[in-house]
């Protein structure tokens, strides 16, 4: 038997749970979330912070270990997965190896079960079974994704299953892997084994690899992307990478919230993969951010590497001594406007958001739809200096449909879906730069989110299209010239430089970054999107 929400303590047994799991010494399954938090604190995951939030720290993983993660070449995946660096091979041998040592690990050991769908469409969501050895990771799951109702509770069954263990490591020596951290995706037997890393991320992000990864089959185009709707029942949603912005932006008052991350975008419109919202909170702002902001002070949330005052237990959202990558995690009804069903019409509006650390990309400009594709396919955002170790100053990051770690198909395949969707519903495409104006980090400043916000709001409301448009030299993009509650010379970026030829010189140095990345896509696009990266190309 399982322990149940009538119940106040699991019964022990023989409980299989499926992949070889059982002969466990508890299992909790689908624990409401004050029984979650009496579990964690009573097992020491954490502690509570002021508000309600359950805080808990991830150790050495404050993040995503990309280069541990590890996919199952075998006869499905032979010839549908793009293999390389991104997505690393291994042997079904090792992976039935590291699977059978993680079967003896949890013998005799407690265990957390989550029942969750990931897909608010019906017709495209899979089951997930999350299974974890720690409370608070069953809580991060619950908040994380769409939770069924009592009478899908009792016929769920699993159609993906992940499994993590955070105290327990591989041997690389025997296993043949990189390190003790291991991330082994098995898409023919839809199991995910997650083992040497506390990181939360790694169970969200495993379930995205899936859709990923199925569901280009049903011709939806799986997108890393935030997504909200009008009061024209019109969607927008926000393709970017991490700290660009998508949760920020797409947490606008004025409209209905979808999600913050992962949608898909069948024929039929726009739908959230999730129920929750997991946002990077670093420097949150109050004035700016004030609905996620209020999430980070509510009972039910999960803060992961948030400092805490020692004697209050305020969470300090300034304080980046464990990470820069501090998190929040929360349902999606903690946004007060958030949609009830994650279902919207086709998009009406598409913006692709990236941080400019080198401070010469114009925070917005129009897209053709086969510049859409060439930005998409690029990826571009940049890391600054004291996020990462050993980063000191500026990096070009190239991540492939902005979210290349997630994608287990060659990039050409989404590509080529978003142009089709893009022609098809007539949707406008817009480039927004939210980092670096008038130099580079460490001359130039943060673009403020006020102007950002009155940009992208002028893009959904139409009235920004209709302003002149100037193309720029360096990279072909259309530039409007006038933009609401936005001073005219913050639309030119190199307007906002001191020196125009020190401007000109890094906006050639970025370009060349773009012509280089972009060689390995030329083979599977045609001339029109490799024309629309002519400057970019010098």
């Amino acid at each position: 038997m399982t322990h149940s929400r009538q119940d106040n303590e699991a019964t022990t047994g023989n409980v299989a749970l499926g992949h070889g799991l059982f002969n466990l010494s508890a299992v909790y399954k689908d624990l409401s979330v004050p029984e979650l938090y009496e579990h964690a604190i009573r097992n020491g995951e954490g502690r509570l912070a002021a508000g309600g939030a359950f805080v808990a720290l991830t150790g050495q993983h404050t993040g995503r270990s990309p280069k541990d993660k590890f996919i199952v070449r075998d006869a499905l995946t032979e010839k549908t997965v793009d293999w390389g660096s991104t997505n690393a091979a291994i042997t079904e041998e090792v992976f039935n190896q590291v699977h059978h040592r993680f079967i003896a690990y949890y013998q005799n050991r407690r265990a957390y079960v989550t029942n969750v769908f990931a897909g608010a469409d019906p017709s495209y969501r899979i089951s997930a079974r999350i299974v974890t050895e720690e409370a608070w990771h069953s809580l991060f799951a619950r908040n994380m994704f769409i939770r069924p109702t009592a009478e899908e509770h009792a016929r769920f069954a699993p159609s993906v299953t992940i499994i993590q263990a955070p105290n327990h490591f591989a041997i690389p020596e025997l296993d043949g892997l990189r390190s003790n951290t291991f991330i082994l995706v098995n898409f023919a037997k839809r199991l995910v084994l997650i083992g040497g890393t506390s990181y939360a991320g790694e169970i969200k992000k495993s379930v995205f690899s899936f859709l990923n990864y199925t569901l280009p089959e049903s011709n939806v185009l799986p997108m890393h992307c935030s997504a909200n709707v009008g009061a024209n029942g019109k969607s927008a949603i926000f393709f970017g990478l991490s700290g660009t912005g998508k949760t920020t932006l797409s947490a606008d008052a004025t409209r209905t919230l979808i999600g913050d991350d992962e949608h898909g975008w069948s024929d039929q419109g726009v739908f959230n993969f999730e129920g929750g919202c997991y946002a990077k909170v670093i420097n949150l702002s109050q004035t700016a951010e004030p609905e996620i902001w209020d999430a980070t002070r509510r009972f039910g949330t999960v803060l992961e590497n948030v400092v805490l005052d020692k004697a209050t237990r305020v969470a300090d959202l300034d304080d980046g001594s464990l990470t820069e990558n501090t998190r929040a995690c929360y349902p999606l009804d903690f946004i007060p406007n958030a949609s009830e069903t994650g279902l919207a019409e086709h998009p009406e509006t598409i913006i692709m958001l990236t941080a400019d650390a080198f401070g010469v990309l114009p925070p917005i400009s129009q897209l053709t739809a086969e510049q859409a594709m060439y930005h998409f396919l690029s990826g571009y955002t940049a890391r600054v200096a004291g996020t990462e170790k050993g980063v000191t100053e500026p990096q070009a990051t190239f991540s492939t449909c902005f979210g290349a770690p997630f994608m287990a198909r060659h990039p050409s395949v989404y590509a080529k879906m978003l142009g089709e969707k893009i022609s098809k519903y007539k949707a406008k495409c817009w480039l927004v730069n939210t980092g670096w104006s008038g130099g580079p980090y460490g001359v130039g400043s943060r673009m403020k989110i006020a102007y950002t916000r009155a940009m992208v709001r002028a893009a959904l409301d139409g009235s920004l299209a209709q302003s002149s448009l100037r193309v720029e030299p360096h990279f072909g993009l259309r530039i409007p010239e006038f933009c609401p509650d936005v001073p005219a010379e913050v639309l030119n970026p190199q307007a906002t430089w001191a020196d125009p030829k020190a401007y000109d010189a890094m906006a050639q140095n970025v370009a060349k970054r773009f012509q280089d990345n972009f060689k390995q896509f030329e083979p599977y696009v045609g001339d029109d999107i490799k024309s629309a990266g002519i400057y970019a190309r010098g």
